[in-house]
């Protein structure tokens, strides 16, 4: 099988590419200047110059808190750019994966999202991951959008870096500890797309494996307690202890609201593919011990 995957930096795509090695898939990465997620030409010029199987839509604005002043940008990448990358396969004439976010919706239920409650985004980037979901389903049918939330991995920058780096210098952190989600493996997700990928690739039109789908690690966590994870893998490896002195969201001050409640069910996907992803303090210790032992990427 082969798949051509927007953008080449972040955490998703890096981790496909990687991940397509034990697959035995293989993997093109498309992104900027080739593909230009707000120039609808250049999408489909860059998704037509090399034959896939699938589409993986990996690309996106994940500037959170700078989208509340650039929402136009974060629209137009995420939201019509998204779209455009849909529009494109089914001209193609193959299926797309898109990777979408829990923020769209509000964080407000006390249990975990399934694919049928209402989104409703207290943010721009929300707002504008939102308008790339309904985009996708309208440009092609033959689409899977897949949910995900506190990605973390080897590759970019996220949470579990920026937690390994602090401990550094530091011997006490605060972490927010209220608010609550799956933290989930880039990896993980890698594993779950080509998964993904080869049975919507080959179904033919079999219901039920289009539309929206919810793909996180298994286990929840607040922040507090995914920090706690990590600075006790670290000290395994050899790092000082780190205390982690919870806080509440209104102790750390962002432009951009946060969902109180990330977490997401993703029980429609293990019924429709058979995949789950693995616990996050399992896939967490990999993370750990390999940015630890090698060059940070």
């Amino acid at each position: 099988m082969r798949l051509i995957v927007t953008g080449t930096q972040g955490q998703v795509a890096p981790s496909l590419l990687e991940r397509a090695l034990v697959h035995g898939v293989e993997v093109k990465l498309v992104g900027r200047p080739e593909l230009d997620l707000t120039d609808e030409r250049s999408v489909a010029d860059g998704l037509a110059g090399w034959p896939a199987d699938a589409v993986v839509n990996a690309a996106a604005y994940t500037a959170v808190d700078r989208a509340e002043t650039e929402e136009d940008l974060a629209t137009s990448v995420n939201g019509a750019g998204a779209g455009f990358v849909a529009a494109a396969a089914r001209r193609l004439g193959v299926p797309v994966i898109h990777i979408s976010t829990d923020y769209v919706f509000d964080g407000s239920l006390d249990r975990p999202y399934r694919e049928d409650d209402p989104p409703a985004p207290i943010g721009a980037y929300g707002r504008s991951k939102l308008a790339g979901e309904r985009a996708v389903a309208a440009a092609n049918p033959n689409s899977a959008i897949l949910r995900t939330a506190w990605v973390y991995s080897p590759f970019g920058a996220n949470f579990v870096k920026t937690m390994l780096r602090l401990g550094e210098t530091r011997s006490e952190v605060g972490v927010v500890a209220d608010q609550r989600g799956g933290p989930t493996s880039a990896l993980d997700i890698a594993d779950a797309v080509i998964a993904v990928a080869r049975r919507l690739a080959g179904s033919r039109g079999v219901d039920g494996l289009t539309g929206v789908f919810h793909m996180t690690g298994g286990g929840e966590a607040t922040w507090a307690e995914f920090a706690e994870a990590i600075f006790a893998e670290a000290t395994a490896h050899g790092r000082k202890p780190v205390v982690v002195k919870p806080i509440a969201t209104a102790d750390y001050p962002t432009p951009a609201r946060r969902p109180a409640n990330s977490r997401l069910d993703p029980s429609a996907l293990s019924k429709a593919y058979g995949v789950e992803l693995p616990h996050w303090r399992d896939s967490l210790k990999s993370c750990v011990a390999r940015l630890l032992a090698g060059p940070r990427a």
